[in-house]
């Protein structure tokens, strides 16, 4: 790998650990970049979820104030989380290279629909909560749905953050803030025990995931601080453009 493709998986890294943080699509960024460097996909999917833990939980680190009195959320649902990522990994290791060049664009596709409606999510999920501070361990069916969010986020996880987020905005009675910190909890919790199971696939690139998880790591911080104050438009204007760019590597 030459030093220009390293340098920029590195800010693809930066680019998907601020993504993650405020939106929830950063893999939408780091894998089609990888496939463009020609990594094989199951290889790729494998380093980028291990790659990317990092950021999430800078950016968690980030949103600490907003995560004060959710520690029994955080325990309940990061624990349907991670069962969830186990299942996914599982099946991403499991089933042939086939099956996920086949499945692939199809969650691509869903990623980058969610991320296109995620201006209208949002807007529901802010009526929604209003400026409620009242903590709530959420209705019966909310942790099963994170367990199988989880499960997609173990196969693939393109835009697992904007399904876990709209989850706690139908199910948790609190505020958006609330609800997306608790978000950058949930979600690492899926990525790390993926992680886990991957380390012991042989398919992990260590560089990409070195690359990946420096530049996440700084990308966390800034997702957690400016990258609120970025115009939401312009950083799903290049998500969407960088997964219409991934659906057609894969058909070329």
């Amino acid at each position: 790998m030459s030093f220009a493709e390293c340098a920029v998986i590195l800010l693809a890294g930066v680019a998907a650990g601020t993504i993650n943080t405020v939106v929830g699509s950063g893999t939408l960024i780091t894998f089609p970049t990888l496939l463009a460097f020609g990594v094989p996909p199951v290889t790729a999917n494998v380093s980028n979820t291990l790659g990317l833990v990092p950021g999430s939980l800078s950016g968690a680190w980030g949103y600490r104030a907003e995560l004060v009195g959710q520690r029994a959320r955080i325990i309940r649902f990061g624990i349907a989380s991670a069962l969830g990522a186990v299942i996914g990994a599982l099946l991403l290791l499991v089933l042939p290279s086939s099956a996920f060049r086949a499945i692939v664009p199809v969650l691509i596709f869903i990623g980058v629909t969610l991320v296109l409606l995620g201006p209208r999510l949002t807007a529901r999920l802010e009526a929604r909560a209003g400026d409620r501070d009242r903590p709530s361990h959420g209705s019966g069916w909310v942790a099963p749905a994170v367990m199988g969010a989880g499960v997609y986020g173990g196969y693939f996880g393109a835009a697992q953050g904007v399904i876990v987020l709209g989850i706690f905005g139908v199910g948790l009675d609190d505020t958006l803030q609330r609800q997306n910190a608790l978000k950058n909890i949930v979600v690492p919790c899926a990525n790390a025990t993926a992680a886990v199971v991957f380390a012991f696939s042989g398919r992990i690139d260590w560089l990409i995931v070195l690359l990946l998880a420096v530049g996440a790591t700084v990308g966390g911080q800034i997702g957690s601080t400016v990258g609120r104050k970025l115009p939401p438009p312009l950083l799903r204007g290049v998500i969407v453009l960088v997964g219409v760019v991934a659906l057609v590597s894969f058909f070329m």
